[in-house]
């Protein structure tokens, strides 16, 4: 049976931060960060965990490090548990498969966002004036089309609860200067082509992305998770068709859901019926079979 991990509180750990979906522990010298099961959408940590959620999004984001470590480095010390400090032993069943040892950067105070495709609220602001985050983008696209070219749109970051805002390029280069502002770009643009090209050949389109940077030794690495079904829309190819919605294998059918609600999207999230949870689940198990060719056990 599926242990299910809503909240990690491992005494004789010092917690740092408890996120959206991660809780982060300070060991002094590194950060240890537990994929929870917790589901957020709309920025509102939901009261219903997802089963095997943390271990799906670690696993992958694992994977996708591994793929792109030649191009930037990462976080990412070891995500072998028996590697970890003593400390985490008496915690080594909760920690399996769902958690990493990370090094500590510190985060750019923006989101990276790459979009491949028309959707979500690209679509939104290109109906109303045909731009995406200042982009102007060509005319008569349908919703979910493949843009001629992956576009960089950035967005701020902001606490749990709130909702991140797209800001334009210019406002970013404000907020983390010129140079960086332009590395991140290329290389945000340059991981999202190659994971994209990858994902593809395994029957997923990845419509678009987040990453999340950091800065270690005056270096820029990859921190956080990658190309995931929580910080990226998977649409399954074969079915992909452009002119509304797209079948999906992240958590825009949860966001579907929830938005046939009536629900205002402000704390508390409505609880999930049993047949969603288990749908959600379905979803990101799929996923994680596509793009690294592993089951998850159970």
């Amino acid at each position: 049976m599926t242990q299910v991990v809503r909240e990690t509180d491992f005494s004789g750990l010092k917690l740092h931060q408890r996120g959206k979906v991660r809780d982060m522990y300070d060991l002094g010298d590194a950060f240890l960060m537990v994929a929870t099961d917790r589901m957020s959408a709309f920025d509102v940590v939901l009261p219903d965990p997802i089963p095997d959620k943390g271990r799906v999004l670690t696993q992958i984001s694992l994977y996708w490090f591994n793929v792109m470590a030649s191009m930037v480095k990462n976080h990412v010390i070891t995500a072998d548990v028996a590697a970890y400090p003593d400390i985490c032993k008496p915690y080594a069943a909760d920690l399996e498969g769902r958690s990493m040892l990370v090094k500590k950067a510190r985060p750019l105070p923006v989101e990276c966002v790459v979009r491949g495709y028309i959707t979500g609220s690209g679509w939104k602001s290109y109906q109303k004036d045909g731009t995406v985050c200042g982009i102007r983008l060509p005319e008569g696209l349908l919703e979910s089309d493949r843009l001629p070219e992956p576009i960089f749109t950035p967005s701020t970051k902001e606490e749990v609860g709130t909702h991140d805002i797209n800001i334009d390029f210019d406002e970013m280069r404000r907020r983390v200067g010129d140079s960086i502002a332009e590395k991140v770009r290329q290389l945000s643009l340059a991981i999202y082509e190659k994971g994209a090209r990858m994902a593809e050949e395994k029957g997923i389109l990845i419509a678009d992305t987040k990453f999340e940077f950091g800065i270690l030794d005056d270096e820029i690495i990859l921190i956080d998770e990658l190309l995931t079904p929580d910080s990226s829309r998977f649409w399954p190819k074969a079915t992909y068709l452009p002119g509304g919605v797209q079948q999906s294998f992240d958590k825009q059918y949860l966001r579907d859901y929830l938005l046939s609600l009536d629900w205002d999207q402000t704390p508390p999230g409505p609880h999930l019926p049993q047949n969603v949870i288990d749908n959600t689940r379905a979803k990101y198990l799929e996923a994680l079979a596509l793009i690294t060719g592993t089951g998850h056990g159970q």
